[in-house]
């Protein structure tokens, strides 16, 4: 099971510009491969030679799009593709608009954990309350997506969820899924963590030995 990061960058100067002293693409680039997500894909139009220079020492693929529309689900398909063709292996892959660039690395290891725990389900992160992004959405739901082209992405989402595909919106604790470049990072708000395991509660190995030790019966 891989899970792969799609990261959308219709604006490539915006990318370049430093965050947290350094290109905003290298520090997305950085999370997603901390966070457990492989492989990562950027689709930015024409890749421009700054932008690969940019990432050239990271394990990053850069593509073009295959739609004029920055925003619709085209871009992510695409990445989508190019994801499973680097990995066949790849059962998922994070919808990620590059204006997220405070999200947390924990919060893409606890979306892979969801997903371990629901392969058929989308997950989507939550801040209090709030759904924010990255998306995670499972390969299986690719045509699907493919046929919604000229859709935005979260539009694309809803409709899948319209759909009867199943959804898990799971609590992270992370400003960084709602909270965008156009928040300072200094202006965040505290990163609170995940309440309890993405992927469900640990099991209780010992559960039956426990129960079994504790019961006076012969």
């Amino acid at each position: 099971m891989t899970v792969a990061a799609v990261i959308l960058v219709p604006e490539t100067n915006a990318a370049l510009a430093p965050a947290d002293g350094e290109p905003v693409l290298r520090r997305l680039a950085q999370t997603a491969w901390s966070g457990g997500a492989i492989p990562t894909v950027v689709v930015a139009p024409g890749a421009p030679e700054e932008l690969r220079s940019a990432v050239a020492d990271l394990a990053i693929t850069l593509v073009g799009p295959s739609s004029a529309d920055p925003h619709g689900i085209a871009w992510f398909v695409t990445g989508m593709r190019t994801a499973l063709s680097t990995v066949a292996e790849t059962s998922a892959a994070l919808l990620w608009p590059f204006r997220f660039a405070w999200v947390d690395p924990e919060t893409i290891t606890s979306l892979v954990e969801a997903h371990g725990a629901a392969t058929d389900s989308i997950v989507r992160p939550v801040y209090g309350g709030q759904p924010g992004f990255p998306i995670l959405i499972p390969v299986s739901l690719l045509e699907r997506l493919a046929g919604l082209s000229g859709q935005r992405g979260e539009e694309a989402v809803q409709s899948l969820v319209s759909a009867g595909v199943p959804v898990r919106l799971v609590e992270l604790g992370d400003p960084g899924i709602v909270h965008d470049l156009a928040t300072p990072r200094a202006d965040l708000p505290s990163y609170q963590g995940p309440p309890e395991p993405a992927g469900g509660p640990p099991p209780e190995w010992n559960s039956a030995v426990a129960a079994d030790a504790a019961d006076p019966r012969p």
